[in-house]
């Protein structure tokens, strides 16, 4: 015997009212808005950060000659461990490595160029900029290759690595303490000069 055709009760049927159907469209409609505005960030160039306002002071007035302001300088980088890399009466560079964690190698170069100011010989700007230049270690396993007539070739990995520093990161120190601490490591070496003569 064929089972009878039933028609579905109303209670079956599930419909939206229209006032549930747009609160519900408005809500995932709002939820893609809000995932697209989170997913999409804006890359801002870095030049735009760049705003040259005068209180970045990378640069410091002495009461010396350009020559006596850099071998204030000179003497201060000597005195911090760093390494001259190049030296010239108006100009001054060095570097320092530090090794923070095992495997992380930081290296900061000095720059320092001593100008003299508005035409008089016994004023000089420094101007001083350091960059900081970051380095991880990474390991290279060695590996030999044989021959073997019946198999063909097999790489055999050797107990040697050869490691080798990657520069990761770099980055122009920016103004702040740590330049004033230079700067006033400058002004004693100036005024130690000044009175030795």
């Amino acid at each position: 015997m064929r089972p009878a055709y039933r028609q579905p009760h109303a209670q079956q049927l599930t419909c939206l009212r229209p006032g549930r159907a747009r609160g519900l469209l408005l809500a995932a409609l709002l939820a893609c808005g809000l995932a697209a505005c989170g997913g999409a960030t804006r890359n801002v160039a870095v030049y735009q950060s760049e705003d040259f306002a005068a209180d970045e002071t990378f640069s410091r007035l002495f009461d010396a000659s350009p020559e006596a302001t850099c071998e204030a300088a000179r003497r201060a980088l000597l005195s911090q461990g760093y390494l001259l890399t190049a030296v010239k009466p108006d100009a001054v560079s060095a570097s320092k490595n530090f090794q923070p964690q095992g495997d992380v190698h930081v290296q900061i170069v000095f720059n320092v160029v001593c100008t003299s100011e508005g035409g008089n010989e016994e004023l000089a700007t420094a101007y001083v900029s350091a960059i900081e230049d970051r380095y991880t270690l990474k390991k290279n396993p060695n590996s030999a290759s044989v021959g073997v007539a019946a198999i063909g070739s097999l790489s055999i990995p050797l107990g040697a690595n050869e490691d080798s520093l990657v520069k990761v990161a770099s980055e122009t120190i920016p103004a702040g303490p740590f330049y004033d601490r230079f700067f006033a490591l400058m002004h004693r070496n100036l005024a130690q000069q000044a009175g030795g003569r």
